[in-house]
């Protein structure tokens, strides 16, 4: 999928800021290693429902603390809960530390939904890991929705709930 990905990069988003660095797997280390670029950075979230029926990608401004209980209502989805690596392995083909919106090109069943703060979605321009934890893209918001476009994904916009 990485080469999938990649020709969709080339051909869709080929200006866009594009930048190798350290491998990241939290954002205390991607704001070390990550060299300063333009769009809005994020945290991305593969959680679950109770039953393990409905999976959600959710994607706030990095720095917010999500309330689960409080995004359960909003959705409505029961007893939200991260969803485990064989989940996201099964649902989105990554890993993780790989985590960000370019997994949704994997999920042709349509199976993840997209959950975007409201913030993120009004962002100039987005980071996003291309499918592994050692690179960074900083997509125009035109170059979101042509990709969330491409892959059938219509993103939920939300003022996500923030933790106390």
């Amino acid at each position: 999928m990485q080469e999938i990905l990649s020709r969709w990069l080339a051909s869709s988003a080929g200006d866009c800021p594009f930048v190798e660095h350290p491998a990241v797997h939290t954002i205390d280390e991607a704001l070390i290693h990550v060299p300063a670029m333009p769009g809005q950075m994020v945290k991305n979230l593969f959680v679950r429902d109770e039953k393990g029926r409905r999976h959600f990608l959710v994607i706030v401004p990095f720095d917010k603390r999500i309330n689960l209980a409080a995004l359960g209502r909003l959705l409505p989805a029961s007893k939200l809960s991260m969803a485990s690596p064989e989940r996201l392995l099964q649902h989105l083909g990554i890993m993780p530390g790989s985590v960000s919106l370019f997994a949704l090109i994997q999920d042709n069943a349509q199976s993840v939904e997209l959950v975007l703060d409201q913030t993120v979605w009004e962002a100039d321009a987005v980071q996003a890991h291309p499918l592994r934890n050692t690179a960074t893209v900083a997509l125009s918001h035109a170059i979101l929705v042509n990709f969330l476009a491409h892959t059938g994904h219509v993103p939920r916009i939300l003022n996500v709930p923030a933790a106390d």
